[in-house]
């Protein structure tokens, strides 16, 4: 057996960024352990994830100009990442009520219901959940 279990994620700042995925988005603090990095200073090891799921987000704060240029365009303008729900509309009310970014309204569809948001670092997700026609 194989699976994806982390994807690193470019943040500004740890409290910040858990604050947002675990107060706003409402995943799981799964970890947040002291580290060090390659050469020995220190960081965390912090990683979230959505409930139920198997595929988490390890939070990496940006280390140098190199990765601080890329928080919140990891993936160039894009949508990057995909948050599946099984009730949109409770997710979308919850995320709006918290003060998440929507940059586009809630639309159906042939794959199901989906709205843009951007996380704390400015990167673009969509927010899906299942074909209401269905």
């Amino acid at each position: 057996m194989s699976f994806l279990e982390l994807v690193a994620l470019i943040i500004d700042d740890y409290d910040t960024a858990i604050e947002f995925f675990v107060g706003a988005l409402g995943f799981t603090l799964v970890e947040d352990s002291p580290a060090h990095t390659n050469d020995g200073r220190p960081k965390r090891w912090v990683v979230v994830r959505p409930p139920g799921a198997q595929t988490a987000i390890l939070l990496a704060r940006a280390d140098g100009a190199r990765q601080a240029a890329v928080v919140g365009d990891q993936f160039a303008g894009r949508v990057g990442l995909f948050l599946r729900v099984d009730d949109f509309e409770a997710a979308h009310a919850r995320m709006v009520a918290a003060g998440v970014e929507f940059v586009s309204p809630s639309r159906t569809e042939p794959y199901g219901r989906v709205a843009v948001f951007r996380d704390i670092a400015g990167n673009r997700w969509d927010l899906l959940g299942p074909d209401p026609r269905r």
